[in-house]
């Protein structure tokens, strides 16, 4: 298996004035700012066990009028500590080949969007706010940085069905698989039906 390097941040940077925990709203350009300043490469086989620099996922939520895209990582699934889970976002790691729209956040959101799903209409995806959890051993090495997109249809499409499976739902439909979320997800849901 080829290496993959992802983009870290060293956590001291992450966190000058101690480290909060959940999802986080206020103060977000400066978080974000200390991201596209701070951050380097490292190996993900060292990334994954390391949490002093976590790794940073974009993770974004789509959403048609009153549904949300859930997943379901299946069972080949490239994350397996996340097999089986459900998911309310979209993301994955961002590589050095992020970089070359000048934004490694938001051109690492677009190329793992385009890689996991199929999806034919608007995409514009508003920052939502930052996650930190360090509840599992999988969250623990990962900072999330939350988007919305706001289809204008809900024609999406999982484009790996032997790796996950999604389908639209409303958040009081997708109550019954809340035991059965990743950490995220139950963070994102709560926030979400305040």
């Amino acid at each position: 298996m080829a290496r993959e390097d992802v983009l870290v941040v060293p956590r001291e940077l992450l966190f000058p004035d101690g480290e909060w925990m959940g999802f986080r709203e206020q103060g977000l350009e400066e978080l974000v700012d200390r991201i596209r300043q701070g951050y380097r490469f490292r190996p993900r086989a060292e990334a994954e066990s390391d949490p002093c620099e976590p790794q940073v996922i974009p993770f974004v939520l789509f959403r048609h009028q009153d549904r949300y895209f859930l997943t379901e990582r299946l069972r080949r699934s490239s994350e397996r500590r996340l097999r089986k889970l459900y998911s309310l976002g979209i993301g994955g790691h961002i590589n050095p080949g992020d970089l070359s729209g000048g934004d490694p956040i938001a051109d690492g959101l677009k190329r793992e969007w385009e890689e996991e799903v199929v999806y034919e209409g608007s995409f514009d995806a508003t920052l939502l706010g930052l996650l930190n959890d360090d509840s599992s051993p999988v969250s623990r090495v990962h900072l999330g940085v939350v988007f919305l997109v706001e289809g204008d249809t809900d024609n999406i499409a999982i484009r790996e069905t032997d790796k996950l499976a999604g389908e639209m739902l409303t958040l009081n439909e997708m109550r019954i698989f809340y035991l059965g979320m990743e950490s995220w997800s139950q963070i994102v849901y709560d926030r979400l039906v305040q």
